[in-house]
């Protein structure tokens, strides 16, 4: 758990980079909170994720998913030798697949144009209570 609302109840877990088999976990941060995952996939069926793309500096986009993927990365263990983990927020190499995941890291406290974005558009709190 990295990120827990204002009562405790869980927000924002961190996964592995690898599973438990050894396959790659591109998605690091994952969102948990019920209230907030409905929130996001209502922007998200709305048209969400092509908004974000046509509103957040790309530049920044890239250089977060770089970041992201970089955190990530750094996790695997030096003697892994199997797949590994690809792409960067929600294991897309660019552009944005997933807001949930974007939110989910910036909550987390990744700098994360998209999931700030989101967070304005839903008007939440950096610790968002139930």
């Amino acid at each position: 758990m990295v990120v827990r609302a204002r009562d405790g109840a869980p927000v924002v877990i961190a996964n592995a980079p690898l599973m438990d088999d050894g396959r790659p976990m591109p998605t690091r941060y994952w969102l948990v909170e019920p209230r907030l995952r409905e929130q996001v996939s209502r922007l998200e069926s709305t048209g969400g994720v092509r908004l974000a793309e046509t509103l957040v500096d790309g530049d920044a986009l890239v250089r977060a998913h770089a970041r992201y993927a970089a955190e990530r990365d750094a996790l695997i263990p030096a003697d892994h030798r199997g797949p590994r983990p690809s792409g960067g927020v929600g294991g897309t190499r660019r552009g944005v697949k997933c807001l949930h995941a974007h939110l989910a890291w910036w909550l987390a406290g990744g700098d994360d144009p998209v999931g700030e974005w989101v967070a304005v558009r839903l008007e939440l709190d950096p610790r968002p209570g139930p």
